[in-house]
């Protein structure tokens, strides 16, 4: 008679794949707009963002930039006249932690086509300087 040892992490594991995938099958569409979709690119002196805003008007659109991170906020209004939609309608939000610092106060923006383009110039970096401090 050969023994097994039990593992109970084998069966949480379990547990959460399972988890997982109902999620992934109940949920996909209210997340995509919620929380919405990003692409970074990181070039010799910007770093560039694309979120994807799909119908939202620019004026629904909050966007505030610190050294390292974006805050975008948002609502996609209902129009009066829809009765029955399967879109998305309310409150996003996303926050996206900067893969360097930037200078915040330099930030473009472009909306075109339900996409917002972020460009953000990189933050100089300062260089190594000897300060003499006066001792009195």
């Amino acid at each position: 008679m050969a023994f097994t040892l039990y593992s109970p992490f084998l069966e949480i594991n379990s547990v959460q794949r399972q988890i997982d995938q109902l999620f992934q099958e109940v949920l996909p569409t209210t997340l995509s707009v919620s929380r919405p979709p990003v692409e970074i690119s990181v070039n010799e002196d910007s770093v560039e963002l694309k979120i994807e805003l799909p119908g939202v008007d620019i004026k629904d659109i909050d966007v505030e930039v610190s050294k390292q991170m974006v805050a975008i906020n948002g609502q996609r209004q209902r129009p009066a006249e829809v009765e029955n939609s399967e879109f998305y309608y309310g409150k996003f939000s996303r926050l996206i932690t900067l893969p360097v610092e930037v200078q915040n106060s330099q930030v473009t923006a472009n909306y075109q086509n339900g996409i917002l383009s972020l460009t953000l110039p990189k933050a100089v970096a300062e260089k190594n300087k000897v300060v003499k401090v006066n001792l009195g």
